[in-house]
């Protein structure tokens, strides 16, 4: 961990000192990286090639990072009855195939949004503000639950040595600040405009779950009259 932040306070924290130093915030236009101005500012010409390259390798390794992690999350849903069983099919080399592939078409389908948006600025905006208020959500229900294990296992906490710095003082903390960070992007028109989407997405999961949940009681119940 401590690794870990020192790279954060390196690439993130000292990187925007030096980009704030050099560009006044107010003149940053949101076409132009302010990477890339930077360096051309020091006199590397060739600073938007290679800012695209880094930029490109992070994107490909963030992908394949997501690709990854859902297409086993989808595998675990499945096995809990939670996802459609056709996630829990693995392949020869034991590689959860269907759920692979499920991930992939998700990932092209929001390559897709570049096409249905002209403006690439508005389908960059619309694809972070949605993902960002998805991961806050998840991390709201992670939250959430710490406070009911304090609340119902309040002595297995007390006995755990690895405890939340902060404990319930900071969950509060953290859940004053996503609600500051939702009434900031409700602010800005195009931030505003997809968070109208975000609702619709959990109506289309609650639906898939509640036919899931469904069709898993059909099976029990089959299955009990079979016995």
């Amino acid at each position: 961990f401590p690794t870990r932040r020192s790279s954060d306070l390196v690439f993130y924290v000292l990187a925007l000192i030096a980009i704030m130093a050099v560009t006044p915030w107010r003149d940053v236009v949101p076409g132009k990286s302010p990477f890339v101005e930077l360096f051309v500012l020091a006199g590397l010409p060739a600073a938007a090639g290679i800012i695209n390259f880094v930029v490109l390798t992070s994107a490909a390794s963030s992908a394949n990072s997501g690709v990854f992690s859902t297409s086993r999350m989808l595998f675990g849903l499945a096995m809990d009855g939670d996802a459609p069983s056709k996630f829990k099919n693995l392949s020869r080399r034991a590689v959860p195939s269907n759920g692979l592939i499920f991930s992939c078409i998700c990932l092209l389908a929001g390559a897709l949004v570049i096409y249905v948006v002209p403006n690439l600025m508005e389908a960059f905006t619309l694809i972070t503000t949605v993902s960002a208020t998805l991961f806050m959500f998840v991390w709201t229900m992670i939250l959430l639950s710490y406070l009911a294990y304090r609340k119902k296992r309040d002595h297995l906490h007390r006995a755990s040595k690895y405890k939340m710095p902060g404990g319930k003082f900071m969950v509060w903390v953290c859940l004053t600040f996503f609600v500051f960070i939702l009434a900031l992007l409700a602010l800005e028109t195009d931030t505003r405009q997809a968070l109208y989407l975000v609702p619709v997405w959990f109506v289309l999961l609650a639906l898939g779950y509640r036919s899931v949940r469904r069709n898993k009681q059909e099976i029990e119940n089959l299955a009990c009259q079979a016995e």
